[in-house]
């Protein structure tokens, strides 16, 4: 007899229907390791009215959600740090020293570390920690190529299709990263530019092409070694563009929209 089912209550098998004796030769209705969650598996009460289903033992709670908390706590972190400069390219950072840090273990700070150097801001150095990345013009240039390749035809094949009342609806996320960039802090900002270019990107309704250009937008955006220090001016003027660029869309002026956009994405921050 199973566990927390009456013997007297044992639902009976019907014809033809797979079934196993008790101890008392009672049949339980289902095959031995089934597991039964239907009301007719408890059975009815004295009074013939359906039995309790048992309450499900609590499972043991989880750490792995906690962990990655951290992980992405340290990951953001450790972009901040990049971005403002606080980490220096060519220099080398292990995982235990940047643990100390910011006050937790070596282990999320490697898996921080593992997801930065998928993204090029760092290389893997061996038995020392990580190096972070030295960018050059020419990479920038490249990716801004890159960039313009996939973005410029995409946002032209918008403008072509999307109501021009529906651009109105970006513009707060244009005002937000005009306001940040007035702020000099190149972090923030990095986000807030990613935040414009993902929603307007997102217009297309395709996944993979958001994905793919918000990579390229964030490897554009790590620093050059050795290059000037981004101005606060520098960064209004970018953020300025989107606002430009939203109204060049709203016209229908397909000729200063590319202009902007590629001009936008040669001169990224």
């Amino acid at each position: 007899m199973e566990q927390g089912r009456p013997h007297s209550a044992a639902p009976r098998p019907g014809p033809g229907a797979p079934g196993r004796a008790t101890a008392h030769g009672a049949p339980t209705g289902h095959v031995r390791g089934e597991h039964v969650h239907s009301q007719e598996a408890y059975g009815e009460d004295a009074y013939g009215a359906p039995a309790a289903v048992p309450a499900p033992r609590s499972a043991p709670a989880r750490r792995m959600p906690q962990r990655y908390s951290v992980r992405g706590q340290i990951l953001d972190a450790l972009r901040k740090a990049l971005l403002s400069g606080e980490l220096i390219p060519g220099e080398v950072y292990s995982g235990p020293a940047l643990g100390e840090r910011f006050g937790v273990s070596a282990t999320p700070v490697r898996e921080a570390m593992q997801q930065l150097a998928m993204e090029g801001a760092v290389e893997v150095v061996p038995n020392r920690g990580f190096r972070v990345t030295r960018r050059t013009a020419r990479d920038l240039a490249e990716l801004a190529e890159v960039r313009a390749l996939l973005e410029v035809p995409a946002v032209l094949r918008l403008a072509r299709s999307v109501p021009a009342a529906r651009w109105a609806d970006l513009r707060p996320l244009a005002e937000t990263a005009a306001a940040v960039a007035a702020t000099g802090d190149r972090a923030h900002y990095a986000e807030a530019d990613r935040a414009f270019h993902r929603a307007l990107l997102g217009l297309s309704g395709n996944r993979q092409l958001v994905t793919i250009a918000e990579e390229l937008h964030r490897r554009a955006q790590w620093p050059v070694a050795h290059g000037p220090a981004v101005r606060t001016a520098c960064l209004a003027a970018d953020a300025a563009e989107h606002l430009d660029l939203l109204d060049a869309l709203a016209a229908g002026d397909l000729g200063r929209v590319e202009t902007l956009l590629t001009g936008h994405l040669s001169g990224g921050r």
